[in-house]
């Protein structure tokens, strides 16, 4: 008899399984990417630069924007234009998302990178919870900003790059900002990926023949600089028990570009994919009433009407 994994540990067997490639290329595309500096950002950077696509890349160091765009404009010869913001603060998403869309009249892909975790709880200058507001409220923001121009611009897609990580849980409706609540890290980093991977099945219901697809997708275990941030028993720990056991960032660049622009990928909509294998998110995560109010609340949040 043949032993199968349980949904919620099919990640275990994903993480080694051979992923799926591209060579389709984006030539003519515009492609929006938050979070493009480092990590999983950048490498997915790389890919879309190498498949000719149009980069609007959104950060908050204007400093390593404009250097990473001048390599990109010199090593690829694509159009790169750099965008500063700080999802922390949820006022320069708007600014960024205002200029975008007087900018570009076509976005052809979202894929939003942009993320952080904390061991500690920090609040933003708004009251927010840091993490759930970098992780989850301003690529809320930023996509719910830009939805109408995506429409326009259709077939086009979205993606949000979520993770593993969402299966911590930490949701608490009533205690978003941890106020009540004692913080740790793994569990506040798992409420924000919850609330996430929820408002996407909702826009996914919005979307439904519009042209537009949204997917989420946990970019696998590689070496990125999230979290380095922490205190240094975090960083040591970090550095020296789990890092030599993670994978170059490279094949999360690949998979992103995969999903982003593969013609397998055209009409694929409402999925969660560990790398470019789908997968069955937590069942916390598949609440539909649950979504329903962190929806609405996550549309009060970030002001929008």
């Amino acid at each position: 008899m043949r032993f199968e994994l349980p949904d919620e540990l099919m990640f275990m067997k994903n993480r080694k399984l051979p992923q799926k490639k591209s060579s389709a290329m984006m030539e003519g595309k515009v492609v929006v990417i938050t979070g493009a500096t480092s990590g999983v950002g950048l490498e997915a950077v790389k890919q879309l630069a190498q498949g000719k696509a149009h980069l609007v890349m959104v950060g908050r160091n204007a400093g390593k924007l404009n250097g990473l765009q001048l390599k990109l404009q010199s090593e690829y010869g694509v159009q790169a234009d750099a965008i500063v913001s700080d999802f922390s603060d949820i006022e320069t998403v708007r600014r960024a998302a205002d200029r975008i869309l007087k900018t570009y009249p076509r976005i052809d892909v979202l894929i939003n990178c942009a993320g952080m975790h904390s061991t500690k709880a920090t609040h933003t200058r708004e009251g927010f919870e840091t993490v759930f507001c970098v992780n989850h409220l301003a690529s809320f923001l930023l996509t719910s900003l830009l939805l109408e121009r995506i429409k326009e611009s259709a077939p086009s897609r979205i993606l949000q790059v979520n993770s593993e990580g969402h299966r911590f849980n930490g949701l608490d409706i009533g205690d978003l900002d941890w106020k009540r609540r004692k913080y740790t890290g793994l569990r506040g980093y798992g409420a924000s990926k919850t609330a996430q991977l929820m408002t996407i099945w909702e826009l996914n219901d919005e979307l439904k023949d519009t042209g537009v697809t949204i997917n989420a997708m946990h970019p696998g275990d590689v070496k990125t600089n999230i979290g380095m941030g922490n205190g240094w028993l975090y960083r040591f720990f970090n550095r020296h028990f789990i890092r030599p056991f993670l994978s170059d960032p490279k094949v999360s660049g690949e998979s992103i570009y995969y999903l982003a622009a593969d013609p397998a990928m055209q009409d694929v909509s409402g999925r969660f994919f560990h790398l470019t294998v789908e997968e069955v998110p937590a069942k916390h995560a598949m609440d539909r009433e649950k979504g329903k109010e962190i929806y609405e609340i996550s549309r009060q949040m970030t002001g929008l009407k």
